[in-house]
């Protein structure tokens, strides 16, 4: 069948003062990324998210599984490997995983960031881009600053001419800002 169903699976851990409620992500991630316990978390998730893909499997349901890595996790060489051999075990389909980092993540370690991606699609699984836009945040400045130029990056000028992505990019920063009252400069011309 090509209709499946898809789940974005969220960790949540019991309130340590024994409330009846969870305690949320924001309540504990950032202590276990403080105290480099993060990665730890990412693998253990991974471990369960291919265990439940596998029981879907095994039942016949045609599942997909969104599953969030932290920033820490793009610099751990290992975690591709690490991941494959979960799927093996398991008899998970890596077709059922969908691993996501958040764009900010992903813009503070882009190289590592597209190196995981291609090692989990080489793999079979997919890859996404968590909380897109943030990186636009920049445009919001647009709006609090007193400037009159937006300079696009010489990065999007120099492929200009080949580059159907960079083509893009580059009309949509020139109609926004334009949208804006500001004029544009494309540096490297």
């Amino acid at each position: 069948s090509d209709e499946h169903r898809r789940f974005e699976l969220l960790l949540r851990l019991p309130h340590p003062d024994g409330d009846a409620a969870l305690a949320r992500p924001a309540d504990f991630l950032p202590v276990a990324e403080r105290h480099g316990l993060i990665r730890e978390i990412d693998r253990w998730v991974a471990a369960r998210a291919v265990e439940i893909a596998a029981a879907c499997r095994r039942a016949g349901e045609d599942v997909r599984l969104e599953v969030n890595l932290s920033g820490q996790s793009l610099v751990y060489p290992r975690l591709p490997a690490h991941i494959a051999e979960l799927i093996t075990a398991s008899g998970a389909g890596p077709e059922q995983l969908i691993f996501e980092v958040t764009e900010t993540a992903a813009i503070d370690s882009l190289h590592e960031a597209r190196t995981l991606a291609t090692n989990l699609v080489e793999l079979g699984c997919e890859f996404a881009i968590d909380d897109f836009g943030v990186g636009f945040g920049s445009f919001a400045y647009l709006e609090h600053l007193p400037i009159q130029y937006v300079k696009i990056d010489g990065d999007f000028i120099r492929r200009l001419p080949s580059s159907p992505n960079d083509q893009l990019v580059v009309r949509a920063v020139a109609t926004i800002a334009k949208g804006m009252g500001k004029r544009t400069i494309a540096e490297f011309v």
